[in-house]
């Protein structure tokens, strides 16, 4: 079940034997694909590196995977299709826009709140069924503005940034756009129909 205010999240406990660690979302999203792939359940994750990681206060410490001091949770999926095409996952985060951030439309849909050293969506939780969306479409003056507030996450609320609280949606464009899941290209697309799977992987950090 998606978390709910004033109650707990997770509980404590290594990772299991079956668990996979990953060092970054790409591996943790590899992982996920392959067992849909073959119709199994994700493994769990024992996450070592990632934005995902950082947003849950990851330490990157191999050895605590393995204690009973280690935090177990569940997160959600989001699932993404580019122009009606096969589903892709992602464990943190989709990415919209061109090949310089400083001209054309940008877009984000996160299950995560950072991205690298960026604070993108700070108020985003990654086990409450929902995805913080961001969509922008700023002047080279405002976007610079924004970039040297992104890092604290104090770029948002901004009336040029439209932000709102998804389990699903679609992203359309004018022509096709690059798009990035878990920092890993994925192609262009002019259409990007996207959902949340609620409580989807077992993570540990």
């Amino acid at each position: 079940m998606p978390i709910v205010r004033g109650q707990a999240w997770g509980e404590l406990g290594p990772l299991p034997d079956d668990g996979i660690v990953v060092h970054s979302d790409a591996e943790g999203a590899a992982a996920v694909a392959a067992a849909r792939a073959m119709g199994d359940d994700p493994p769990p994750l024992g996450l070592l590196g990632g934005d995902l990681c950082r947003t849950l206060g990851g330490r990157g410490d191999a050895t605590r995977l393995r204690t009973a001091e280690a935090a177990r949770l569940m997160v959600d999926l989001l699932v993404v299709r580019l122009d009606g095409g096969a589903a892709h996952v992602a464990i943190a985060h989709a990415l919209v826009h061109r090949r310089s951030w400083l001209v054309g439309p940008l877009a984000a849909v996160m299950n995560a709140a950072w991205v690298g050293e960026w604070n993108v969506a700070p108020r985003a939780h990654p086990g409450d069924g929902r995805a913080d969306v961001l969509r922008a479409d700023l002047s080279v003056g405002d976007r610079l503005k924004a970039r040297a507030r992104v890092r604290l996450g104090t770029h948002v609320p901004h009336p040029g940034i439209h932000t709102e609280r998804a389990a699903s949606g679609t992203i359309e464009l004018a022509r096709p756009t690059p798009v990035w899941l878990d920092g890993v290209s994925a192609g262009r697309a002019r259409r990007i129909d996207w959902s949340l799977e609620a409580d989807a992987v077992a993570v540990v950090v």
